[in-house]
């Protein structure tokens, strides 16, 4: 699988009229059970969907694709409604045989940035049965930074910062990508054949040889490392600490803090970001079908994604979402991908279960170093 390359000319391009509601929907008193990332729910939203639909929405956050996956295999699916994967993850979710495909009918897909459509109709077309995932947001992971402490020496900053030793004992990480932008950034420099890190997903043979090269590398700086983190909570909490002046972070908690004034900036590295799209899929054995799609409906709501957005500091692949997400995410989005940003995203390849497994090895190695 190949994700899109998301562009700032896809998700303005054409905003569209909203769907109307049915009167069905809107006289539900149902109840909607949704595993999702911990901050992709924002109160406004929620309540906006409770007052518009009638249906409460009982959030299980999520810091990982790991614990989404964990929860499931745990249950086989029952007591969830709704659940969020990555993109890159259906090969490890095919096997389970837990998800149903989409009534594509009931999905109002002209809204929606027809290149994340096309994820799920290419990579999440599970036995030939239909789509099982439908995108709802998109974001990247890069650099953040306190402006307040620190400032790049060229235009854009590098993963290479997040293990400099003149930052040592102020920066921080999520392990597992960690040492990918690592790998990049040893590309960047020749330490490391181009495209290493990207062909490491294709064998294991190939993975255990790049890995071992850019764990060892990173093994002999992890005292530089101050904290790692696995949620979006973590990462805004150690932005605002006074040990931390510089990570490797998701765009959405950083760029939220710095809508509310907080001197924290992101920005996708000179060697490029890495992106990926969260998605909706729903289980062979959820209980709340028909609140599921108007979910689905709401969401896809160019408005509804637009306050959303605002609140979260992601972006949506709603059609228009911009337009009501605020002048300040505007401006956010300008600063966070300048010049050829968008052109150098690096979208996250699609990941065999083999490669999660062997990755958990090296990340442990990393990690207990």
């Amino acid at each position: 699988m190949q994700a899109p390359r998301p562009t700032r000319r896809h998700v303005l391009a054409g905003a569209l009229a909203a769907p109307l509601f049915s009167n069905s929907v809107r006289a539900s008193s149902g109840e909607l059970n949704i595993l999702m990332w911990s901050d992709y729910l924002p109160a406004a939203f929620k309540e906006r969907f409770t007052v518009e639909t009638g249906i409460t929405i009982n959030h299980t956050p999520v810091g990982s694709n790991e614990e989404i996956l964990a929860a499931i295999e745990a249950t086989g699916g029952p007591g969830f409604d709704l659940v969020s994967p990555t993109n890159q993850r259906a090969l490890q979710w095919e096997p389970l045989g837990v998800l149903q495909p989409f009534d594509m009918a009931r999905v109002p897909t002209d809204t929606v940035n027809p290149a994340m459509l096309k994820i799920g109709s290419d990579s999440w077309n599970f036995n030939a049965a239909g789509t099982h995932w439908l995108p709802h947001i998109w974001g990247t992971e890069g650099i953040a930074y306190r402006t307040d402490r620190w400032q790049p020496e060229g235009i854009a900053p590098s993963y290479g910062d997040v293990w400099s030793e003149a930052l040592a004992g102020a920066t921080m990480g999520r392990a597992q990508s960690m040492l990918v932008g690592a790998g990049l950034f040893l590309e960047a420099w020749d330490e490391l054949e181009p495209g290493s890190v990207w062909a490491a997903y294709e064998n294991e043979d190939t993975m255990r040889r790049v890995w071992t090269q850019i764990t060892d590398w990173a093994v002999d700086r992890r005292s530089r490392i101050n904290r790692l983190w696995n949620d979006a909570e973590t990462q805004s909490a150690a932005l605002l600490s006074d040990e931390i002046s510089l990570g490797q972070t998701w765009d959405g908690p950083a760029l939220a803090l710095k809508s509310q004034g907080a001197p924290v900036h992101y920005q996708a590295p000179v060697e490029g970001a890495m992106a990926w799209v969260d998605g909706l899929a729903m289980p062979k054995a959820a209980a709340h079908v028909e609140e599921a799609y108007a979910f689905i409906e709401f969401a896809y709501d160019p408005e509804n994604a637009g306050l959303a957005t605002q609140s979260h500091g992601y972006n949506s692949p709603v059609l228009g979402a911009d337009r009501f997400a605020g002048e300040t995410y505007a401006k956010n989005f300008a600063e966070a991908y300048p010049a050829d940003s968008l052109s150098k995203l690096n979208p996250w390849p699609a990941e065999a279960p083999w490669y999660a497994a062997l990755r958990a090895e090296f990340v442990a190695k990393f990690k207990n170093a």
